[in-house]
């Protein structure tokens, strides 16, 4: 008798034969057949294909049979079908945990429908996409239509007053879909991208408490979300991302209308305008939602051709290519080249640019958009279908790799039987004929990508009129003499010392190993390297230097293809190797650093806090705070990309030493709050929220306190980080999580984790080394204080050399209203009266301890000249402010306003503490060693000078200190 799996290929068929009677112990049920459609060797066929079919079908036959009552597998999966089966669900609903239960049961048995017709092929592509979006929006109306009653029982309901009419009326949540989910095109296992709105501010009415109507609708978006994220036993609904809303993870959770139309006309991104194309009102209130829709149109769509639109599109091209780069992507059918998202690109670029003029356009269907191009004559009749088979190839091939193991995936398998199923539900007799039709898909695509968002570089062939001498010496095709003459010819100033170095490459095992591709481009590129490295001071040394890079690049031969494509980059590379070790050895360590040369604009002009705050927003938009790996990858990646941005601006001079300090002060300060946010929602999601007392919202009371150089806003490019971190909760309440723990416990475990992801050694290096021996009590202190216990340590128990470290302290990261009030603690402690002749004999004594440890030794003095630990360096100075601070704080509080030397100076000197031409000098000479410093650290070299370096600022130095320091 035929088994029915006989009609499966190998290896499938030993598969489904190995598992039928786990499956079907009893044989195949009657209930499974009574669709005409299925019959044992279709059954055979769905279960070879999807493991999740075979999972649920073994472990909850008796919820699919109930499904399978209401309707047959051959029928479509309809949304006005999908509200009626949810009803059914509803109404054995009688509590919040019941809601849950209610809502994952419901997603198996729609999950099972959606991914058998879509993996046999009986849905298309529409069917599939519009079927899951369906159901994702019945989930989200139901569940939110049950909380909604809920929490107006508990707080009321929330009413506004309409501005127009000046009648009030009671205020619904607005659920605004974002990216495929409000596109109508979500995956068969996708996350949901939401943001929360409502109409106007106001208050609760009629509830046992009245709340304002944010906190209302942040309360009832929390619930919503756990309702759809939460994993239970019975697993979960929808992953839900709310990192698109206004300001991102550190943003309310629910804003009004009005606070999201500013901050799009305000602070919109380009980006941001990107995400909103596809933007749609998914639950909540429609109508008020549409009224809303219309006001953010004029962000997303300009009036005229927005041919300003094109920078942003040519950087959002490179930041493709570097992301595909960095995170290895050309396995990724939705990231790498000629994937799903440049398809996407490539429509929403013409949404964008031309949008506002052609209103055909303002839709969310990427399939009917690429149709409007064709008609507009925007893109040729063929390119438009190349896309569009493309773009079904790819999605249909996203389903099937999703519909597996109901698992959100994009990246190709890589075992024999993960294949042959993706194979067998693509049509194709084998994986290898799969892999031939992608692989032209994608070459399609890339294609057209490149042509349409087209950057300079791209444009730019650069046909090198490569003298064949440079050939000749990197390939040793004559003697050494004359590799040797021909080197000196070009101004190496160290001939043979290059050509050993060049002899050493070529010779050494990975070289000799090279796979033929690889070697080719080795062969293409050094002749390229050496003929540039001739345009620059001293190419020899500058060649060692570079070499450093080649050797890391050698496995990772598509970095060479970036330099020999870009000769803009290529001439930045040893133009900043010539003139910085540190910028070589930063490149050699972390290549993907090349990206950055690719734009000399951007190399020379790094971005503002603001900036820097949104690139890295969108460096980590669709890494899950979860995957602490990545996250950890991407802020180092992220902190060494605009170090070095600063680096180079300072060796151009476009960046002076303050403004140096200010950048790399604020890359801290970006990663620092980004750590902040990634730290609490892990634990957050363990533990739940902090306790806060009645009333309070949810959210971090906690604070991150800078001191030193970065308090001081003062951070080089290898400094650490003087961390102290307080709290402002109650520390007698707990969190309200699942397994809930003490609020100090919670606290305690968010500082450990945040040391965790600073000091951590990654492939990509650490990302700051951090000292906390600064908080209270030092290491033995605990590690996270009450900002009540700083503040009583402070007062009580602190040395003056902790008070001295709170001159240049201040809150970097963290809740802004724990760090507003340290910053009153701080102002309070400052302002202490301190009796100023036992104050200066502290400092002083500290002082002499700290010259005995670390200034140079007395025998060595006249040769060497450390410039900070020195006396006349610049711990004298920081010395000296701090000591004036201390003593005259309490007499002239507003010196306490600021935690950097460089202000407080200027402020000592303006309420006559500090006669104004010392002030003015002072700051003059701290400056030019600083300078000195910065300097230094780009040649690798540390603060010893020689002997008689810096001679009269050290004098006038010295003279000031005796000025006011004698004792």
């Amino acid at each position: 008798m035929s088994k029915p799996w006989n009609c499966l290929p190998s290896p499938l068929a030993d598969d489904v034969a190995a598992s039928w009677a786990s499956v079907f112990p009893e044989g195949l049920p009657g209930w499974l057949l009574q669709d005409t459609s299925v019959s044992e060797e279709v059954v055979a066929q769905a279960i070879a294909r999807s493991l999740f079919l075979r999972r649920t079908l073994e472990q909850h036959p008796e919820q699919i049979r109930s499904g399978l009552q209401s309707r047959v597998l051959s029928e479509p999966t309809t949304p006005r079908y999908l509200q009626a089966r949810w009803h059914e669900y509803l109404a054995q609903v009688n509590d919040e945990p019941g809601l849950h239960v209610a809502l994952r049961r419901f997603r198996r048995e729609t999950q099972f429908r959606i991914i058998w017709r879509d993996v046999m092929r009986w849905a298309n592509l529409a069917e599939t996409m519009a079927a899951t979006s369906a159901f994702a929006e019945v989930c989200m109306q139901g569940a939110l239509d049950w909380l909604y009653e809920a929490a107006c029982e508990q707080y009321g309901t929330p009413w506004g007053v309409d501005p127009v009419s000046g009648v009030e009326e009671p205020q619904s949540l607005v659920v605004i879909g974002m990216g495929k989910l409000g596109g109508c095109e979500l995956n068969v296992s996708s996350d949901i991208d939401l943001i929360f709105a409502f109409p106007r501010k106001g208050e609760t009415r009629g509830g046992r408490r009245s709340l304002d109507n944010q906190q209302f609708f942040i309360r009832l978006g929390q619930r919503l979300i756990q309702a759809l994220d939460q994993i239970t036993a019975d697993g979960f609904v929808f992953r839900v991302d709310m990192r698109l809303r206004p300001y991102g993870q550190s943003g309310a959770l629910a804003l009004s209308f009005a606070a999201l139309e500013t901050y799009y006309q305000d602070q919109g991104r380009d980006w941001e305008r990107y995400a909103m194309v596809k933007s749609r009102v998914v639950a909540g209130d429609l109508e008020a939602g549409q009224v809303l829709m219309e006001s953010l149109r004029p962000f997303v769509y300009r009036r005229y051709i927005d041919y300003s639109a094109f920078e942003s599109l040519r950087s959002m091209k490179a930041m493709i290519s570097r992301e595909v780069r960095r995170q290895g992507l050309e396995n990724n059918i939705k990231l790498g080249s000629g994937g799903i998202r440049e398809i996407e690109f490539v429509v929403q670029a013409f949404q964008l640019i031309r949008g506002g003029r052609d209103r055909e356009l303002q839709q969310r269907e990427l399939l009917v958009i690429l149709e409007e191009l064709e008609a507009l004559e925007l893109l040729p009749v063929r390119v438009v279908n190349e896309l569009r088979e493309a773009y079904a190839f790819l999605r249909n091939l996203e389903h099937a790799l999703q519909g597996m193991e109901d698992k959100q995936t994009q990246l190709l398998p890589e075992d024999e039987l993960s294949r042959a199923r993706i194979a067998l539900i693509m049509g194709f007799d084998d994986w290898q004929s799969c892999e031939r039709t992608l692989a032209q898909h994608r070459e399609n695509v890339a294609n057209h990508f490149a042509n349409i968002i087209t950057t300079e570089e791209d444009e730019a062939n650069a046909q090198s009129s490569l003298d064949d001498g440079w050939c000749e010496l990197w390939l040793a095709e004559v003697d050494e003499a004359s590799d040797t003459q021909w080197l000196e010819k070009h101004g190496y100033e160290d001939p043979a010392a290059s050509l050993a170095l060049l002899n050493s490459l070529r010779d050494s095992r990975t070289v000799q190993t090279m796979q033929t591709q690889g070697r080719k481009r080795l062969n293409q590129f050094m002749p390229v390297l050496l003929e540039a490295l001739a345009e620059v001071d001293k190419p020899s040394e500058t060649l060692s230097r570079v070499l450093q890079l080649v050797e890391a690049i050698l496995r990772r031969t598509a970095y060479m293809v970036l330099l020999l494509e870009n000769p803009g980059a290529r001439a930045q590379l040893v133009s900043l190797c010539s003139e910085s070790p540190w910028i070589a050895r930063q490149l050699a360590e972390t290549p993907l650093l090349l990206d950055e040369l690719l734009n000399a604009e951007s190399l020379y002009s790094p971005p503002a806090r603001d900036e820097l705050q949104d690139d890295l927003r969108q460096q980590t938009l669709r890494i899950s705070y979860d995957d602490l790996e990545n996250q950890m990858e991407s802020l180092r990646h992220f902190k060494k990309a605009h170090t070095l941005r600063v680096a180079a601006s300072e060796l151009k001079g476009t960046l002076p030493l303050m403004k140096v300090s200010d950048y790399l002060t604020w890359i801290a300060e970006v990663v620092l709050d980004h750590v902040v946010d990634v730290a609490f929602a892990n634990l957050v999601a363990r533990h739940g929220y902090p306790g806060k007392g009645e009333g309070a919202g949810s959210g971090s009371d906690f604070a991150v306190i800078g001191y030193g150089k970065l308090g001081g806003i003062e951070l080089g490019y290898t400094s650490d980080l003087d961390l102290v971190f307080v709290h402002a909760a109650d520390p007698e309440l707990a969190t309200d999580g699942d397994k809930p723990i003490d609020n100090v416990v919670f606290y305690t475990r968010l500082g450990q984790r945040i040391v965790h992801i600073l000091n951590a050694q990654t492939p990509s290096g650490q990302l700051y080394d951090v000292d906390m021996r600064l908080r209270p009590s030092g290491n033995s202190g605990l590690l996270v204080s009450t900002l009540q216990a700083f503040e009583k340590y402070q007062r009580n128990d602190a040395w003056t050399w902790e008070h001295q470290a709170l001159v240049r302290a201040r809150g970097v990261a963290g809740c802004k209203e724990t760090t507003a009030a340290f910053e009153a603690v701080r102002h309070n402690i400052l302002c202490q009266n301190r009796a100023k002749d036992s104050l200066r004999q502290e400092v002083v004594e500290m002082r002499e301890k700290m010259r005995a440890n670390l200034a140079t030794p007395e025998n060595r003095r006249e040769e060497s000249f450390h410039i900070k630990h020195d006396a006349g360096g610049i711990v004298d100075i920081e010395f000296l402010v701090q000591y004036l601070m201390l003593a005259w704080s309490e007499a002239h509080p507003e010196l306490t306003q600021w935690p950097d030397n460089i202000r407080q100076m200027e402020e000592l000197g303006r309420a006559g503490v500090l006669p104004v031409e010392d002030a003015e000098k002072l700051r003059e000479v701290y400056i030019s060693l600083r300078s000195s410093i910065h300097r230094r650290a780009l040649q690798n070299l540390s603060s010893q000078v020689a002997g008689d370096a810096f001679a009269g600022e050290r004098r006038y130095i010295q003279s000031v200190w005796q000025k006011f320091m004698a004792v």
